[in-house]
């Protein structure tokens, strides 16, 4: 039931819900959480100043403890919790938050190890010398007041600020819909900045930023590229990369330190060490024995001790990619101007700036003129009165009252209410000859300063020249050094840059070891030596490849599963000759079955280079290497297989040259490389040799037609560690699938076929066995022979041994 005369008026919910919401978003965003571009403030903090000013708590005075600031804040203008109120005022006093902060603060207000500040009962607080720029002349009418949450008092709608607050101190807010993020930056060269758009009005964001180079974060630290900051100054967005700043520190034992002794703005040290120290124990980072924090009253110093023969320049760019000693910046330059929240860029926030300061100045010129012209206007009457002093005297004698005088004074000598008033309260030590003298002193003094303040208020030019001249004494008083470093890009500065160029050894073992050794560590042996060990490994394990690659080439790690992988070779653990090395599924996500097929190094993805597969089933394909030049992190398909079939080599070529297969019974076909056309990653390619019961494919070589000329030969060696070198005329051009020819004679004594390589007279092999024995034998000392001949004898096996890998040295890797 409605009562009498009520009347219902039908509302959709959906049209109040959004009426109400847009109602509190332009709330917080106007009235909480967005700065006003004038003086770089949220209301909270210019409710703090204030009260801190009304307390009459200068930088000059006694601390007061923070929870007294706290309650008059709350109580006279801010109703919101003391919490939020006195986490901001020890954000004001951090000099670790603010590049200058606006606090000046006595007691524990958190550190950069983001230890809790002390409760507001136990710590203190002024404002600093340099928020008094932020106050200064608020007293002389200079900015607009509104009426606090109850009416009861005034506060100020923004500050005079002389300091240019939001660009030197930023600021960071999350509204609804928008957020700001401003980084502080460095007074000297904003106050040039500022000065010189003063100067040219037309200059544009990319001739003010030869003053203010970029952000500069009371942490130091290091910014890397410019193009970031060019994009924030220019559009009010950007992003910007920040490093710790670290140096590297050679002990005497050899080792070598990474000190840390500036991190990134906004970062918690504690966390940055204990987010090392996890990738440490999880064995994502390798190479670090200690982490120590030597920090101290004088300033910043993380060590980090690494193990010895560790790469500081590795171990430092896995850190700034995996943890905080490097971070992104986003900078988002939105604050109110006159109510409403803009996203501004560099010039405009300036610009903001003098037209606030213009204001602020003529404000206070005219509140001066104001005074002076009062005071001149008394002075004016009191020069009347000294001048008819007796017939003053007689007039108040006679007057009955104050207010009859007064009205006397005012009918017989033309005086105004205020100068009657004035005579009638001055002294009677005013009327000696020296008082008297004071007063005409003081009246021309005043008269110059009202010409001065009409001066100021008439002309634009010399209101710019008092902001030059403030910026100019504030720049003396407060300026400093810059303290953020700004450098080239992070990419700029290559990993390769910083590892030698020099080709490894590259050894896989059957159960998936890898590592890598320089290649002088193997010493020259004579042919039918017994070796040295390349490789120590368990009984049941035993070296199965063998390569040399450069430290910076990539690795295209082809798998029996027809899967790719690849990985840098400096990445490659380096190990002693007598170390396992590695597992290859700790450095690539290889599943449980994988195995290495091939592995081929590859210094850049060329698009008239391409791959040739062979499986062990006596398919074959070729795909572009360009297709193969963009790996995910858990392997991309190289080639389709069928059941029961695996991939048995991988090789590079150009299109133009002949493939040479080769299987375990000792059969042999070369056919033309045009007849493989070209396929895509996951086709499972053609025929390349017929193959009979039980056979497999052994080996594949890439040869050119006139190879023969430079004295190459064909050299296969059999697993009975025999090695046989035939004419490469020997073999043929065929048509692809056949049968082939015969290209060893398999015994008993000399065993199956199980590798084949393209060799010169000047290349040496290493050959290695099944226990993890190593010859390392020159090509010309095995005799060529024809291509059904048994060979000689490479090396002498033990009892139970067989060989299982060659590889070959070209001739400059002795270079």
């Amino acid at each position: 039931m409605y009562a009498q005369n009520e009347k219902v008026v039908p509302i959709y919910i959906e049209e109040e819900m959004k009426g109400s919401y847009l109602s509190y978003a332009m709330s917080v965003i106007v009235g909480r959480a967005l700065p006003d571009v004038k003086d770089g403030l949220k209301p909270v903090h210019r409710r703090i100043l204030y009260a801190m000013h009304e307390l009459n708590l200068d930088h000059s005075k006694p601390y007061k403890k923070s929870a007294r600031i706290v309650g008059e804040v709350l109580g006279k203008y801010h109703p919101h919790g003391d919490a939020a109120v006195y986490d901001t005022l020890v954000r004001m006093v951090q000099d670790f938050s603010l590049r200058y902060p606006l606090v000046d603060g006595q007691g524990n207000f958190g550190s950069v190890d983001g230890d809790a500040p002390a409760a507001m009962r136990y710590t203190e607080a002024r404002l600093a010398s340099i928020a008094d720029e932020m106050l200064a002349d608020i007293d002389k009418e200079t900015v607009d007041y509104i009426p606090n949450f109850d009416a009861s008092l005034q506060e100020p709608l923004l500050l005079p600020s002389a300091l240019p607050n939001l660009l030197v101190n930023g600021s960071s807010g999350i509204a609804v819909g928008m957020a700001t993020n401003i980084p502080p930056h460095n007074l000297t060269e904003v106050v040039d900045g500022i000065t010189y758009l003063i100067d040219h009005p037309e200059a544009e964001v990319k001739e003010l930023m030869k003053y203010v180079k970029g952000p500069d974060f009371p942490t130091g630290g290091i910014i890397c590229g410019r193009d970031g900051i060019k994009d924030a100054f220019s559009t009010g967005r950007g992003k910007i990369t920040i490093r710790a700043r670290v140096s590297i520190e050679r002990q005497k034992n050899g080792k070598d330190n990474i000190l840390i002794t500036e991190i990134p703005y906004q970062v918690n040290k504690t966390s940055l060490i204990e987010a090392i120290a996890a990738l440490v124990q999880d064995k994502k980072i390798e190479g670090i024995s200690d982490i120590r924090d030597e920090s101290d009253k004088d300033g910043m110093r993380v060590v980090i001790e690494l193990k010895r023969d560790t790469e500081p320049q590795i171990v430092l760019n896995h850190l700034y990619k995996h943890t905080q000693l490097e971070t992104t910046f986003g900078i988002i330059a939105l604050a109110l101007v006159d109510g409403r929240p803009r996203i501004l860029n560099l010039k405009q926030i300036m610009r903001c700036y003098i037209d606030h300061r213009k204001m602020i100045i003529r404000r206070r010129t005219q509140f001066e003129l104001d005074r002076a012209l009062r005071r001149a206007h008394i002075l004016e009457g009191l020069k009347i009165a000294l001048k008819f002093l007796d017939r003053i005297i007689k007039t108040i004698r006679e007057s009955k009252s104050t207010p009859e005088a007064k009205k006397a004074l005012m009918k017989n000598f033309d005086l105004s209410d205020v100068q009657a008033q004035a005579i009638l309260e001055m002294q009677l030590q005013r009327l000696t000859q020296l008082e008297r003298e004071k007063i005409e002193k003081e009246y021309l003094e005043l008269l110059k300063q009202i010409e001065h303040y009409r001066a100021i208020l008439a002309s634009e030019k010399l209101v710019e020249e008092i902001i030059k001249e403030e910026l100019s004494a504030l720049k003396k008083k407060f300026g400093d050094e810059r303290r953020t470093e700004i450098t080239g890009d992070a990419e700029d500065i290559e990993l390769e840059d910083l590892i030698a160029e020099e080709d490894m050894v590259i050894t896989i073992s059957h159960a998936g070891y890898i590592k890598r050794l320089a290649i002088s560590a193997y010493r020259k042996q004579k042919r039918g030596g017994k070796g040295v060990t390349a490789m120590e490994t368990r009984d049941e394990d035993f070296v199965e490849r063998l390569f040399i690659a450069s430290t910076k080439d990539y690795l295209l790690v082809f798998t029996d599963q027809g899967r790719l992988y690849w990985i840098k070779v400096y990445e490659i653990p380096q190990a002693s000759r007598q170390s396992k090395g590695k597992a290859i599924i700790n450095l690539l996500q290889l599943s449980i079955k994988e195995k290495v097929a091939a592995v081929l190094p590859v210094k850049e993805f060329s698009d008239d280079k391409f791959i040739v597969l062979c499986t062990k089933g006596g398919v074959i394909k070729k795909t572009a290497l360009s297709a193969f030049a963009n790996p995910r992190k858990g392997g991309i398909l190289a080639m389709g297989l069928d059941k029961d079939d695996s991939v048995m080599d991988a090789k590079m070529t150009d299109s133009n040259l002949d493939v040479l297969l080769a299987t375990r019974q000792g059969k042999a076909v070369r056919f033309k490389e045009k007849q493989l056309r070209e396929m895509g990653r996951q086709a499972k390619g053609v025929r390349g040799i017929k193959l009979d019961k039980k056979d497999v494919v052994v080996g594949m070589e890439i040869i050119s037609a006139d190879l023969a000329k430079t004295g190459a030969t064909i050299l296969t060696v059999t697993s009975g560690g025999f090695a046989k070198r035939t004419s490469i005329d020997e073999y043929r051009v065929q048509s692809r699938g056949g049968k082939g020819i015969i290209n060893v004679k398999v015994t008993d004594k000399n065993g199956d076929a199980i590798g084949l390589n393209c060799v010169l007279p000047d290349d040496e092999l290493m050959t290695i066995t099944q226990k993890g024995m190593m010859v390392r034998c020159p090509v010309k000392d095995i005799r060529e022979t024809g291509r059904n001949a048994q060979g000689v004898r490479l090396m002498s096996l033990e009892k139970g041994d067989a060989v299982t890998s060659v590889a070959k040295i070209a001739a400059k890797d002795e270079e």
